[in-house]
This record gives structure tokens, sequence and C-alpha cells, in this order.
């Protein structure tokens, strides 16, 4: 999957997750700025599921701004891929 612009999904809302994906320029890596109010007992889960998410897409160059709220799995996964579909213009929505 090819980056070609912004874009985000979800929302600050209590217990979902803001996903923001920025494409950055090939061999800049993965750049990972996570927010939760969870990090403390989660933070290396949370940083887990997301690289398992990249990976199932094939994404090893990217900026994403994570602020979560205390989503469970499925919502992270499910925001993750939907703010990469739309930044991919795989899928319409915010930022594009």
């Amino acid at each position: 999957m090819e980056l070609k612009q912004k874009a985000q999904a979800g929302s600050f809302e209590s217990s979902d997750i803001l996903v923001m994906v920025e494409p950055v320029e090939k061999g800049a890596g993965r750049l990972i700025e996570l927010k939760s109010i969870v990090m403390q007992q989660f933070g290396e889960d949370l940083l887990s599921q997301i690289h398992t998410d990249l990976d199932k897409f094939g994404i090893s160059d990217v900026r994403l701004i994570i602020n979560d709220k205390g989503a469970l799995p499925p919502t992270i996964s499910a925001r993750v891929e939907t703010a990469l579909k739309r930044a991919a213009q795989l899928q319409t929505g915010t930022l594009n």
C-alpha cells in the first residue's frame, strides 16, 4: 500500500482513538507518536498492535500521531486500517 496524503480516523471521545497518518520519505521508517490514558499499563501492547497492523498492510515508512482514550484492540485496528486506506486514497473520509 502506498500512502499518498495525510489522513485520520477516530475521535477524542472516551473509549476511542484518534489516528493521524502522514506519508514520509522511503527509508524514514515508522515514526510513531503515541499518547494514551493507559500508556503505563498497556503502552507496549498498543505499540505491538500498531506495528502488527502496519505489517498487515506492508507499511514500513509512515508517521503516525495517535491519541488513545482507552480504545479496545478491535477499535484500534479499525482506526489504523481506516486511516491508512484514506491516506492511500482507497477510501474517502477526513483530510482528503
